[in-house]
């Protein structure tokens, strides 16, 4: 073997092993923050922070009744939980 085929030969393994030793090293994740922000929580934990009130799962059954799906229940739930609020105010 020739000294130009050696050198070929090293600088390509070189390469080789410099490319997978990128691969390899990895950086640590990130910590964390212990408490996040209220804007950003899961929705369970929204759930968890506001329970239903009696007129939500009144309207909510309503609304299973008339068999109403995403924004038609949504706007149905709304507007019912207006009335109850208001009749509540008003008794």
């Amino acid at each position: 073997m020739t000294m130009t085929s050696r050198v070929i030969a090293t600088v390509a393994a070189s390469f080789l092993l410099a490319g997978t030793a990128a691969f390899a090293q990895t950086t640590a994740p990130a910590a964390k923050p212990a408490a996040a922000p209220a804007s950003k929580m899961a929705p369970a934990a929204k759930k968890a922070e506001k329970p239903h009130t009696a007129a939500s799962i009144e309207c909510s059954k309503e609304a299973d009744a008339k068999g109403l799906h995403g924004k038609e229940r949504k706007k149905f739930r709304s507007e019912c939980k207006a009335k109850a609020a208001k009749s509540a105010k008003t008794n």
